[in-house]
């Protein structure tokens, strides 16, 4: 960790490892089994709602303090790993208990190991492919899906919110998986 004084220089380099935002990140991975299994195990909750926001939750916090401190190649690595393991973890569990159809679900799983497995071979290359803006709508659609399907009241009496919105999650995971795979044609 470099201290320089100066607000503009970041404090971590591209390399670093041991950050904040890291930190959170991957706690943010190890906390997902749990949230994974409070779905898996009980009725819709708000605990379990709390859990998930949450876990959620601190996916903008690691990315404010990425921001802040300095973004590193781990930390881009790390992040969209986070939110692929709580979005297929989640959705897999609501497939499980009956909530989710299995067909958006395995579509939505497909795409994100298509486009991981591409942006892991752009990387060997040495390409970085960053997350788009709205990739990053994506996820948050994702997890509302999810989210929605977790509250009690609309789980119980208004389960239409949760399905709509995990086939909006679905055409905007379509259409992002395209526009991804479009502009690799391009390099």
């Amino acid at each position: 960790m470099k201290d320089t004084g100066d607000d503009d220089v970041p404090t971590y380099g591209p390399t670093a490892l041991a950050t904040p935002a890291n930190f959170i990140t991957v706690a943010r991975i190890l906390a997902t089994p749990v949230f994974v299994l409070l779905i898996a195990t009980r009725d819709p909750a708000w605990s379990t709602f709390a859990v998930g926001f949450i876990i959620g939750m601190s996916d903008f916090v690691d990315g404010w303090l990425a921001r802040r401190q300095g973004a590193t190649r781990s930390g881009a690595f790390l992040d969209p790993l986070a939110d692929k393991v709580l979005v297929l973890g989640g959705m897999f569990a609501l497939v499980a208990n009956g909530q989710f159809h299995w067909v958006p679900v395995a579509v939505i799983a497909a795409r994100e190991l298509a486009i991981s497995s591409y942006r892991s071979h752009a990387g060997r290359r040495g390409i970085t492919v960053p997350a788009t803006r709205i990739a990053k709508w994506k996820t948050f659609v994702q997890l509302w899906a999810i989210g929605f399907a977790v509250i009690p009241p609309v789980a119980q009496s208004a389960h239409w919110i949760a399905t709509t919105t995990l086939w909006v999650a679905l055409a905007l995971t379509l259409q992002t998986g395209v526009s991804y795979l479009l502009r690799a044609r391009k390099t």
